[in-house]
């Protein structure tokens, strides 16, 4: 029989200081629960047991606690966040069908010595901790699975009697006589004092035993000074020996067959998985059916199997899908955007229309401002309709955009997710006797769509569903258009990239005296820390750390290291942007990026396939890119991009006067906030204060510190410590909201933008200060980094709905930050560019007038201006 026994306290502890802070929707802490899960995964699918125990500690004293009123008497005590967790664990664990072990008196570490013992020399036995200790009970049969953190990384490592031996030069046993001397400062095992661990192994591995070393005392070939302590201190190490051996004989039940996985109560783990919010969790215990059933309370014929229909036609089935004004179904499209399948809630079952159906009726459906759409992913069904040349109406919810308002902290929002997530049984059944995907997903659509929104109207953010609706049509859009490559342009460019990168490799190899592979990190630091002798800062698993970090704080002493960051730069570009984008331009010559809207946390879009957002423009190599970004011929390309939104909006947030007075008098807000921050008139501020004084200003917006803000300019921490604190100084109005927003925050357990968009923050009641302090800068930053994120989306709806109002031959193709870009024919240029600047600067009505920069030209290069 294979037997694991878990460490549970050993391994709750490593799972709840290695995952970040996790919270569900009202605040439990999730994070130890959930590391532990993943870890028990993961065990089991390295171990594939027969029979599992998970062995805990009690809170009651135990018989070494009565020995020795010291032991672990300098431990502190868990975490409240942690403790609570506990009980939830183990109730858990139980419905999943593991055995929980716990014994008054004794520890989780006896109940492994225990069990270990129990087993056969035909068994296999693992014991999976976090604890050292446990390395005394390896035996042939027996071995420890070690987790640890090398180099930052969470790693287990299998200790059989081999690599104990090699590891400590001593057997298994014989690391509770090693203890013995040594002692354990975690545990306050005393030990021989002056004795450490060289010297005690040492001592062990040459005469076996602590037994050995007093009955042989005078003859032992040591120093007067160690046999002096050893003779002082007899009696305190054999009570470290008896407090450090690990008990064999606990009075537990030792019948391994009582410890096979039983079957638990599934329906129970499914609840409780799901009222943690752990949706995958769900799926990898296989618990999935069980989840999707309601609870008994619903009432009896929530339960029932329903029955799914197949429709020939959309026509014949129209009216019953029409109920009330509202229309719920999901479509699978084509890879063309065609229809592939259709699923719609007739009289409140799903009919479904195979790929043979004929849809004739439901493009009419989707024009149809009477009927209020319902259905999972609004930017395909748009893409849809804008392929076929109308647009979408009245499209009243999307499953994924209000998952994603309703808590942007999740990853999935699928709506059997979702109604796994919100449902508790009250909204009836989503099975089915399909087992299809696709008629569950429509299912779960239609049982939960109301109370999502109910949820979000008591929120209130209603408008904010809305706006995200409307701007999956903008993004459908986009998508849809693309943005026209210069493919021959962009190829000589990579070529000329590529020479560039030859030459840097060769002047790096001249510079380092070899030739080596630059892009192994590996050796990389072995060449600069190793053979060149730089001075090194930290080491990873692999070998010394050579992260971006490391390199730029040595660059400017270290003319190979500043060569080595160029060439990165230089091959990032060549690799990623000029190889990368020759792959995706469509056979239109277009690039056709995805913009995503349910990923950023702060309500920030975000692109992929390519990434267009991130392309390195801040040094001339990479804005370089941007002159093969161009329009098609007869048209040009507008370009738009906010000033310095962010700042705008914190003064408008904070209602600091003295900000926003210095934005309405158009001058340099760098420039005045040099001049009150370092306080000289402002003409004698100098370039240096200027650029501080701006490192500053962004910086107050993400929060940034002292250490940071020292690092970023170039200054000692006490003169960046003095920036801003003149700076919070003389924009009192921030200082009080920098205060004020952390507080409500912990209040309300979330900060919002103007538009309601709100962010969750758990960090804010972490009993560790460093988590603290993040949930404290993000409370200062979200709300105006997501305000600045809402205003660009309305200003995208706005360009969008007007362009399309007033009939112009011009398409919104692209969104980076607080930059827009239209394409317009020509002859509408100035009239495109001209409306562009007004819908932005009206998108909202702050107390700060928004400013906007806006430009025409050929390329992207040409219009950023």
């Amino acid at each position: 029989m294979k037997v694991l026994v878990i460490d549970g306290n050993s391994i709750v502890n490593r799972a709840f200081y290695g995952i970040r802070v996790l919270t569900t929707k009202d605040g439990k802490f999730t994070n130890a629960i959930f590391g532990f899960l993943k870890i028990l995964l993961k065990l089991q699918e390295e171990c594939d047991p027969d029979a599992v125990a998970v062995a805990f500690d009690l809170s009651a004293p135990t018989f070494r606690h009565k020995m020795y009123d010291e032991y672990k008497a300098g431990r502190r005590s868990m975490p409240p966040e942690l403790r609570e967790q506990m009980p939830e664990l183990k109730e858990l664990l139980v419905s999943l069908g593991y055995r929980i072990v716990e014994q008054e008196g004794f520890e989780a570490d006896d109940i492994l010595g225990t069990l270990s013992a129990a087993c056969t020399p035909e068994d296999r036995c693992y014991l999976a901790t976090g604890d050292r200790d446990s390395l005394q009970l390896v035996r042939d049969n027996v071995s420890v699975l070690l987790a640890s953190t090398k180099a930052g990384r969470a790693q287990t490592v299998e200790y059989t009697p081999e690599l104990v031996k090699e590891t400590y030069m001593v057997t298994p046993e014989q690391l509770i006589d090693v203890k013995a001397l040594m002692g354990d400062s975690s545990d306050s095992i005393p030990g021989v004092p002056g004795i450490g661990q060289k010297t005690a192994g040492t001592l062990i591995s040459k005469y076996d035993s602590v037994d050995y070393l007093y009955e042989h005392l005078d003859e032992i070939e040591v120093t007067p000074r160690i046999r002096q302590k050893l003779a002082d201190n007899k009696e305190q190490c054999y009570l470290s020996r008896t407090l450090g051996t690990i008990v064999l004989d606990a009075p537990i039940d030792t019948d391994l067959s009582h410890y096979l996985l039983g079957e638990g109560d599934p329906d129970l783990a499914a609840r409780l998985l799901a009222s943690y919010e752990m949706f995958g969790m769900i799926d990898s215990f296989g618990l999935r059916d069980r989840a999707e059933q309601t609870d008994e309370e619903a009432g009896s014929t929530a339960n029932d199997t329903i029955h799914v229909a197949t429709a020939a036609s959309f026509e014949e089935i129209r009216d019953e899908a029409v109920s009330g004004g509202k229309a719920f179904f999901h479509v699978e499209y084509t890879d063309d955007f065609q229809l592939n399948r259709l699923c719609l809630m007739a009289n409140g079952a799903p009919v479904l229309l195979p790929p043979d159906a004929d849809f004739s009726g439901f493009d009419e459906l989707l024009q149809d401002p009477a009927v209020l759409k319902y259905v999972a992913d609004s930017k395909s069904l748009f893409a849809y309709a804008l392929r076929k040349g109308f647009r979408a109406q009245s499209v009243a919810f999307d499953a994924a955009l209000a998952g994603y308002i309703l808590d942007p902290n999740s990853k999935n929002y699928d709506p059997v997710t979702l109604y796994t997530e919100y449902s508790n049984g009250q909204y009836g059944s989503i099975q089915s006797d399909s087992k299809e995907d696709f008629v569950k997903t429509t299912l779960a659509l239609y049982r939960i769509a109301d109370h999502l929104l109910a949820k979000i109207d008591t929120n209130n953010q209603g408008d904010l569903l809305m706006m995200e609706i409307s701007l999956a049509e903008v993004l459908a859009s986009m998508e849809k258009e693309g943005f026209l490559v210069d493919e021959e342009g962009l190829t000589e460019y990579g070529k000329e990239i590529a020479a560039q990168v030859d030459t840097m490799t060769a002047k790096i190899f001249s510079e380092a005296g070899t030739e080596f592979n630059l892009n192994s990190p590996k050796q990389l630091g072995t060449i600069l820390f190793d053979e060149l002798g730089l001075p090194a800062r930290k080491k990873t698993k692999s070998g010394w750390s050579t992260s971006a970090e490391v390199l730029e704080d040595l660059a400017p002493d270290y003319p190979i290291v500043a060569d080595i960051l160029e060439y990165r730069t230089v091959s990032k570009l060549k690799s990623t942007y000029c190889d990368g984008l020759l792959k995706v331009i469509g056979e239109d010559g277009r690039i056709h990026s995805t913009f995503n809207q349910t990923e950023a946390r702060t309500g920030r879009l975000s692109s992929s396939e390519p990434n267009l957002q991130n392309i390195p423009v801040r040094k001339p190599i990479g804005s370089e890119l941007r002159k093969f970004f161009t329009a098609k011929p007869g048209y040009l390309l507008v370009d738009a991009d906010y000033s310095q939104i962010e700042l705008r909006v914190l003064a408008a947030v904070a209602d600091d006067k003295t900000m926003m007075h210095a934005f309405e008098t158009g001058e340099d807000i760098h420039r005045i906030t040099a001049s009150q921050v370092f306080g000289v008139p402002l003409e004698e501020v100098t370039p240096q204060m200027r650029s501080s004084a701006k490192a500053v200003n962004f910086g107050i917006v993400y929060g940034i510190g002292a250490f940071s803000l020292a690092k970023d300019i170039g200054v000692s921490r006490k003169e960046a410590d003095a920036y801003i604190k003149g700076y919070l100084h003389h924009f009192s109005g921030v200082d009080q909201y920098m205060k004020d927003v952390v507080e409500q925050a912990k209040e309300d357990g979330y900060v919002k933008t103007l538009y309601e968009r709100r962010r969750y923050l758990p960090e804010l009641t972490a009993s560790n200060r460093m988590t603290r302090a993040f949930g404290e800068r993000v409370a200062r930053n979200t709300p105006i980094q997501g305000t600045a994120a809402d205003i660009i989306k309305i200003a995208m709806i706005k360009v969008f709905d007007r362009l399309e109002a007033e009939q112009l031959d011009a398409k919104l193709i692209m969104q980076v930050h607080d930059e827009l870009i239209v394409e317009a024919e020509e002859s509408v240029a100035g009239q495109v560019c001209s409306i562009v600047q007004e819908e932005m600067e009206n998108a909202c009505a702050l107390p700060v007038k928004l400013s906007v920069d806006a430009h025409v030209g050929k390329t992207w290069y040409d219009a950023k201006g």
